[in-house]
């Protein structure tokens, strides 16, 4: 039984001092041993990953370590060689310890302690929704929002690198979103199922945004992750030529009232007559206890200018329209659409759905004449799946990962493999 440690006998090869490795062993029959990045290494590239490998021999343990824990990774099917699963964090310290045995019992022992360059990109994640912990409807899109546009050329391990996993395996795609498509004008990649989420269950999303290569020797700084709630199923229909909105939950209709759609009849210089209530699948976006609403485009004493402060309203566009309490006329709720393109609703039912709706409750209006566009808030469901699929840059869905309470026991004497949808590891992830 033969032991070498890495620093007895060690070897680099590499164009700089990120791209050396450690080699041990190789004498005597003994396997030898090559991690990268090297030991001592002050420079190395979070893009690149961990990797491990053993010739002559398997590997029997590999072991690597950031502030004390394990990093995830995975090893290959004959056992010679391991790679961390997702990239690095920059400006971290690893270390890393592995163990490979000949044929004939023979082993040899290999460390490395590296540190990875701290270059982080301008360009960071800005917000998750939902929110954490959030309860959500149906419907409910996960948008990742960055501070800046993500480079085409780093859209795909991006895209990679998002471990997404719910109770239930659920299909669905991602499609990137620019700032003149996003409902907040911040650049985002959107998840939304092919089909609704099924009701009470988990989701789980990380990011493991850190160490992916943004741009020229800058990575992405830090990972992150958000866990949320679907609730029950609420579906919302409102028709625009009964004037009738009819609430289910879980499949069962559990109130209806009259309303009072968009008027029509003011088409502006786009085309569009903006006093029309838009048709289409929408999702419930926020809910404000009082919202102000103001005539866009018009000034005091404009004809139809209007400035109200108006309870009780529930946003399900970015047009200005929200199912909301009625402070006109009352006669017009279930008779005659009078509204500046809102759904007004009796005071009683419009503070009970304020109260009851979640963010991503599916409403569905009909007959109006003006259709909901896709970028129109979370009109995402405007799209066909096919089409939605084709805004992301690997062209394909993804299935959610079965959501576990514990993850699988790791292989023995190996550092575990994060559980996820065969995301690509992360030397895979080199431009």
């Amino acid at each position: 039984m033969v032991a070498l440690v890495a620093g007895l006998a060690t070897a680099c090869a590499g164009s700089d001092d990120g791209g050396k490795t450690t080699t041990t062993g190789g004498e005597e029959g003994t396997p030898k041993l090559t991690i990268a990045p090297a030991n001592g290494s002050g420079k190395a590239r979070p893009d690149q990953g961990v990797t491990v490998t053993a010739a002559g021999g398997t590997l029997s343990q590999v072991v690597v370590k950031l502030k004390g824990k394990d990093v995830p990774g995975a090893l290959s099917a004959d056992k010679t060689s391991w790679k961390s699963t997702w990239t690095l964090v920059p400006g971290a310290k690893y270390d890393v310890t592995a163990t490979a045995a000949s044929p004939k019992g023979k082993t040899t022992q290999a460390t490395s302690s590296f540190k990875t360059v701290s270059d982080t990109a301008a360009t960071k994640i800005n917000n998750v929704v939902p929110d954490a912990n959030e309860t959500v409807g149906t419907g409910m899109p996960i948008l990742i929002q960055f501070t800046k546009s993500v480079p085409a050329k780093a859209r795909p391990a991006v895209e990679k690198a998002i471990e997404i996993s719910s109770s239930t395996p659920t299909k669905g795609a991602w499609r990137w979103l620019d700032s003149g498509e996003s409902f907040n004008g911040l650049p985002s990649v959107v998840f939304r199922p092919e089909h609704p989420w099924k009701a009470h269950q988990k989701v789980s999303v990380t990011i493991h945004y850190a160490g992916i290569k943004i741009g020229d020797n800058v990575f992405g700084d830090k990972d992150l992750t958000r866990k949320f709630k679907i609730g029950d199923s609420h579906t919302i229909s409102v028709n625009s030529h009964t004037d009738r909105l009819v609430v289910k939950k879980n499949g069962k209709v559990v109130r209806s009232w009259g309303v009072s759609l968009g008027t029509g009849g003011e088409v502006q210089s786009d085309g569009i007559d903006h006093l029309k209530t838009t048709s289409g699948m929408h999702l419930t976006m926020a809910h404000s206890r009082v919202e102000r609403m103001v005539a866009p485009g018009k000034k005091k004493g404009d004809p139809g200018y209007y400035d109200e402060k108006v309870p009780f309203a529930t946003r399900i566009s970015n047009s200005g329209e929200y199912i909301h309490q009625n402070m006109d006329d009352p006669s017009c709720l279930g008779n005659r659409n009078c509204s500046h393109g809102c759904v007004r609703s009796p005071g009683g039912d419009a503070q009970w759905f304020y109260g009851w709706s979640y963010r991503g409750d599916m409403v569905s209006i009909t007959g109006t004449g003006r259709n909901l566009e896709y970028w129109n808030g979370w009109g995402y469901w405007q799209m066909s799946f096919s089409k939605w699929q084709d805004g992301s840059t690997l062209k394909r869905s993804v299935t959610t990962a079965p959501l576990t309470a514990t993850p699988p026991p790791a292989t023995p004497g190996t550092t575990p493999t994060t559980p996820g949808q065969g995301n690509t590891p992360a030397a895979a992830n080199t431009p």
